[in-house]
């Protein structure tokens, strides 16, 4: 029995220190894709994949986030009064109903392994999505739908992919590939970023997954991987033959939000989607790439 996906975790302890100056009070996770924060756009992908309970992985500075998604009752009132119902509809959308937003707090960056392991007691024995607010796929199916859609089939452990060049190996977890169809690809192994000469593929963990909670008893042994962290990969990795696993190939443009160039592009693309600003995007492009 394939039992549902009801939790998702975000791991949102990080400092944020590719984007200093701008992360040095404002948590990376609130930055702006359009008029959204990145923290917005994965929980509405996560609540457009049937995500029903969310819990936050945070550190010290992170209240932003907090107060992002409450209850802002001054706020509520200045738009009423001033009839700004399109924009009081928005506000409204951001709340997460009371009961089901929780916070953890990660106090020391030991990995991202460790941040998912903090949030063991909130996920409990269920089957559970983690979400990369820095990973950002456009697509008019979100991510994590498309992912749901292949977990009611296959079960077990799922993780999003994509291709990267060998020589940036190094960067990400890679796949040792079994059987592949295309979209599905069986794990016989994961590595945390390989040396290129050393790296089973070239097929990378996005920032999407769908875990059994069994790997929270690998991640308590507290060993440390690649960098000195405690590595989601490797505790993984020791699910592979005891559980079915598999990567999964989605569809869309994925963007770093984490990587500056990757921001900027990812602003531009989001807004080349939106239908009351693309055509005026776009002309203001033509006209500074002809400078």
């Amino acid at each position: 029995m394939i039992r549902p996906v009801r939790k998702a975790v975000f791991p949102v302890a990080g400092l944020g220190t590719r984007f200093l100056p701008a992360t040095k009070a404002i948590p990376k996770e609130m930055l702006p894709l359009v008029d959204r924060p990145l923290i917005q756009h994965a929980v509405d992908e996560a609540r457009a994949a049937g995500i029903e309970q969310f819990v936050f992985v945070t550190s010290r500075g992170k209240s932003p986030l907090e107060d992002h998604f409450d209850l802002n009752a001054e706020l509520n009132a200045v738009l009423k009064a001033r009839g700004k119902t399109e924009l009081l509809k928005l506000v409204a959308e951001t709340q997460i109903q009371p009961g089901s937003l929780a916070y953890v707090r990660q106090a020391e960056p030991l990995g991202l392994g460790h941040a998912v392991w903090c949030a063991r007691e909130f996920v409990g024995d269920e089957p559970f999505a983690v979400l990369l607010p820095d990973e950002q796929v456009l697509h008019e199916r979100p991510c994590l739908a498309q992912m749901m859609d292949a977990y009611s089939t296959v079960g077990g452990n799922l993780l999003s992919v994509f291709e990267v060049p060998r020589e940036q190996t190094n960067r990400y977890g890679i796949l040792d590939i079994g059987a592949d169809d295309g979209r599905l690809v069986a794990v016989k192994g994961l590595v945390e970023k390989p040396a290129p000469e050393k790296a089973p593929s070239n097929l990378s963990i996005q920032g999407r997954y769908i875990l059994q909670p069994e790997v929270f008893g690998h991640l308590s042994a507290f060993e440390r991987g690649a960098g000195g962290e405690i590595q989601l990969t490797d505790a993984m990795a020791k699910l592979i033959g005891r559980q079915p696993f598999h990567g999964f190939r989605f569809e869309g443009a994925r963007y770093d939000c984490g990587d500056k160039l990757g921001f900027v592009l990812a602003n531009v693309a989001y807004a080349l989607r939106r239908g009351d600003m693309a055509a005026a995007v776009r002309a203001e492009l033509k006209t500074l790439l002809a400078d």
